[in-house]
């Protein structure tokens, strides 16, 4: 078994992986699975016993645009998949810059964290009524900690 790469429509990688899985079931393609990556825009995964089953399998898909010539080393595949975490080091309570986005340059108290979504619910201080706003953990910078 070995992976190939499938270059597509960038945004339609999914879309592209429910249209061959229907595909693969139908024609009994030999494709034993079929990869989405988040970080990996315009490309999709599969896996299968040669390049032909591939461009078999590719072959008339919409937005599809080609079949990558070669084999994908399953180590690179296995780094690509490999969950990376990141440490944070903003807390509810603190006070966070802002340095993205819309409200770039103001200054926040962060409300809520999700580390799953990487996400944070924060309260704009210069305004008149806070307003909870959900924005990336990326777009933040620790102006002040909380203290314990």
């Amino acid at each position: 078994m070995g992976y190939y790469a499938l270059r597509v429509t960038a945004g339609q990688e999914r879309i592209v992986a429910d249209l061959l899985r229907n595909r693969v079931g139908k024609l009994k393609i030999n494709i034993s699975s079929i990869l989405v990556l988040d970080g990996f825009k315009g490309y999709v995964i599969i896996e299968g016993a040669e390049e032909s089953d591939a461009k078999r399998a590719a072959f008339q898909v919409p937005n599809i645009k080609g079949v990558l010539p070669g084999e994908i080393a399953a180590e690179e595949v296995k780094k690509m998949i490999e969950a990376k975490p990141q440490i944070f080091s903003i807390t509810k309570g603190d006070i966070v810059e802002v340095i993205n986005g819309p409200f770039k340059g103001d200054r926040a108290k962060v409300v809520k964290i999700d580390l799953e979504k990487e996400e944070v619910t924060i309260e704009l201080l210069e305004v008149t009524v806070p307003i909870p706003i959900t924005t990336k953990l990326s777009w933040l910078k620790v102006h002040q900690k909380v203290e314990e």
